[in-house]
């Protein structure tokens, strides 16, 4: 992957993200994905880990509706072998790191980091 095409993934990651289109944002994963996320840990319980596009798009779901004000804004975007990081600010103004490794086109493992030890770094209200 080069700069210009993370670049252009990151921002219809954003654009998806913003617009809370779970099908569009979906539509970048593999079928077999697997996604590690803290916030899916505290969310769903569990160990934190997604496998699947249907476990995925469960957790975002859950996520959107228990934060309807989500909203982020790309700080960096930084490129790999076959790896791209979105550095980015959340609706808390919480910094946030995406990892994500791809297959061809697609995200084929993907990982939630938070900067801060917050027991609810992404701003889940109550159930």
């Amino acid at each position: 992957m080069n700069h210009t095409d993370a670049r252009r993934f990151a921002d219809d990651w954003l654009a998806a993200w913003n617009a809370h289109d779970l099908d569009a944002l979906l539509s970048h994963f593999t079928d077999d994905v697997v996604f590690t996320s803290p916030v899916a840990a505290r969310l769903l319980g569990g160990d934190g880990v997604l496998r699947g596009k249907a476990a995925l798009r469960h957790y975002w779901t859950e996520g959107l509706r228990r934060i309807p004000d989500l909203r982020f804004e790309v700080v960096g975007v930084y490129v790999g072998i076959d790896t791209v990081v979105i550095h980015y600010r959340n609706q808390l103004g919480r910094l946030v790191n995406e990892v994500l490794t791809f297959e061809g086109d697609l995200v084929k493992a993907g990982h939630g980091t938070y900067l801060d030890a917050d027991a609810n770094p992404a701003g889940l209200t109550s159930g």
